[in-house]
C-alpha cells in the first residue's frame, strides 16, 4: 500500500468512526452509559491524530482500533446487554445471557496486544520473540484489569445507575471470565498477526533485529 492509498484509508476509517459515534450519540438507550463506553473512542481519536505524523502506526494496527472503536460505540448506543446483533447470538444458541460484551473484552486483550508488540518492537524496549510476547499478553491482562478496576469505580460512584455501565447481566463471574477474554483475545492477536504485523513494520523502517 502506498502513501496516498494509506492516508485515504486512514482518512475513511477516520470518517466512519465520526460518522458511527454521531448515529450512537443521537438517540442512546442511556445517555451516561453512553458517554462512559465511548470514551476510550473520545480520547484515543485526538491523540492519534496528534502522534500520527510523529509516530504513524502500521495499517494493521489502525484497522484495528477501527472496529475496536466500533465495537465500543455500538456497546455505547444500546448498552452491552441490548446489542441485537448479541441478542441473536443469545436466542440462537440458547445462551443465558447477551454476549456482545464479551467480544469487547476479547478486542480489548487483542488490540493492545498489538499496541503493545508495536511499541516494544519499535522502541527495541525488549529482546526476543518469546519475552515481548510475554510481555504483550502482560500488558493487555493489565489494561483489562484495569478497566475492571474502572467499571469497580464508577459502581461505586454511580450506585444503581451503574448497572448498564457493568454490563454484568447477573453473572458473579463476569470480571473474571471479562479478564480470561481479554487473555484469548491477546494470544490469539500473537499467534495470527505476528507475520503480518512484522511486515509492516519493516515497511516502517529499519528497527532492531528481534532474536
Amino acid at each position: 500500500m502506498n502513501s496516498i492509498q494509506h492516508t485515504r484509508l486512514l482518512a475513511s476509517l477516520l470518517g466512519a468512526t465520526l460518522l458511527a459515534l454521531a448515529w450512537s450519540g443521537v438517540r442512546p438507550y442511556d445517555r451516561l452509559t453512553w458517554l462512559l463506553e465511548v470514551a476510550p473512542v473520545l480520547v484515543a481519536i485526538p491523540i492519534l491524530m496528534a502522534t500520527g505524523r510523529k509516530f504513524p502506526l502500521t495499517t494493521l494496527l489502525y484497522v484495528l482500533l477501527f472496529f475496536h472503536a466500533l465495537i465500543l460505540i455500538l456497546g455505547g448506543a444500546y448498552t452491552y446487554a441490548r446489542v441485537p446483533a448479541g441478542a441473536w447470538v443469545q436466542h440462537a444458541f440458547d445462551l443465558t445471557r447477551n454476549p456482545y460484551d464479551k467480544l469487547g473484552h476479547f478486542f480489548q486483550g487483542l488490540v493492545p496486544a498489538i499496541v503493545a508488540r508495536e511499541i516494544l518492537l519499535r522502541g527495541a524496549y525488549a529482546r526476543g520473540r518469546r519475552m515481548i510476547a510475554f510481555l504483550c499478553v502482560c500488558i493487555a491482562l493489565a489494561i483489562s484489569a484495569f478497566y475492571e478496576l474502572i467499571e469497580w469505580w464508577g459502581a461505586l460512584a454511580l450506585g444503581q445507575g451503574a448497572d448498564e455501565f457493568l454490563g454484568t447481566q447477573g453473572d458473579p463471574w463476569d470480571t473474571q471470565s471479562d479478564i480470561f477474554m481479554a487473555l484469548l483475545g491477546s494470544i490469539v492477536a500473537l499467534l495470527t498477526l505476528s507475520g503480518v504485523h512484522d511486515r509492516q513494520l519493516e515497511a516502517l523502517g529499519p528497527r532492531r533485529a528481534v532474536e
